[in-house]
């Protein structure tokens, strides 16, 4: 379990998304960038997201066939 689910926390910076889903960083930022995945709020100028909607991004990411 990650400290951000031990933690109760709601939203999560996107380095500790790509964590929880084994990506990059630069996948979360490219997922935002695709539309596939939308921030739930700012902390500064950090997007933050909530867990449900990275894991459904990765999800929806992973189901498609590369072309």
């Amino acid at each position: 379990m990650s400290a951000a689910v031990a933690l109760g926390a709601a939203l999560v910076t996107g380095p500790i998304a790509a964590d929880e889903v084994a990506v990059a960083p630069a996948t979360i930022r490219k997922w935002v960038q695709l539309g596939h995945l939308a921030p739930a709020g700012h902390r500064g100028r950090a997007q933050l997201f909530r867990l449900e909607d990275v894991f459904a991004a990765e999800r929806a990411t992973r189901r498609r066939p590369r072309s």
